[in-house]
């Protein structure tokens, strides 16, 4: 008899678990869209796309680490044997080092409800093809083509006069940096500049800082002429 009670007993908790299920089972697609926005700072959404973090295009049912043309895996996501289901995205936003432990995810969602509706989101509109769901709203992505800027972005000369960077625009109008305050980076990529275009994107909110991005690492030193004008000696 007690036998019989705990088999039900057991029934019953095993049915309930699969009733219940995870919270993202319940998950919005519609308000995923507006939830995944903070993701898509080191994220895109379109194949191949990889920016801080590797595209989420096809993310459901993808080994983690296995992102083609993705180069800045840590070790740890490398070697984990981990694949991306509801169940597993879901775990990892709540806490990627639980999941994977010694990754570099540093950004952790609390919330279920908005882990729900992300991973909903993702289902229906980067997971398998069969699972995908025409018509949901496409969110913007942070990333600018920096082809498509205008001469107040596109730079036409750089010069560094001892501690300042004059960097004088295609408009015309030219800006001064403390060096330390131009950070000098490379994007090679589809939404980088054209070669020999540098682009001056503004970086900080008092108008002190900014980008100064390259197509290509040799553009660099070939660009930035050294001298101070006549009227600052």
């Amino acid at each position: 008899m007690k036998s019989s009670i705990f088999v039900i007993a057991m029934v019953l908790a095993v049915a309930a678990s699969l009733t219940c299920g995870p919270a993202y089972s319940e998950g919005d697609p519609a308000k995923g869209a507006r939830a995944i926005k903070p993701c898509l700072d080191c994220h895109a959404l379109t194949l191949g796309r990889h920016m801080t973090g590797p595209s989420l295009d096809h993310i459901i049912g993808r080994k983690a680490g296995s992102a083609e043309g993705f180069e800045r895996y840590s070790p740890a996501i490398k070697a984990s044997s981990v694949t991306w289901t509801q169940t597993t995205l879901d775990a990892w936003l709540a806490s990627p080092q639980a999941v994977i432990p010694g990754n570099r995810m540093g950004f952790i969602l609390e919330d279920a409800t908005a882990r729900a509706d992300i991973i909903a989101y993702l289902l229906a509109t980067q997971g398998p093809d069969e699972t995908r769901t025409p018509g949901l709203p496409v969110p913007h992505q942070s990333q600018t083509d920096l082809k498509a800027t205008g001469a107040a972005s596109h730079v036409a000369t750089i010069n560094l006069c001892r501690d300042t960077y004059n960097v004088t625009m295609e408009n015309g109008v030219t800006q001064q940096f403390w060096e330390r305050n131009l950070r000098i980076k490379t994007d090679a990529g589809p939404d980088g500049p054209a070669p020999g275009k540098p682009v001056l994107i503004p970086s900080g909110q008092q108008g002190d800082r900014a980008y100064l991005i390259f197509a290509a690492p040799q553009e660099i030193s070939a660009a930035i002429k050294t001298a101070c004008p006549e009227t600052t000696r």
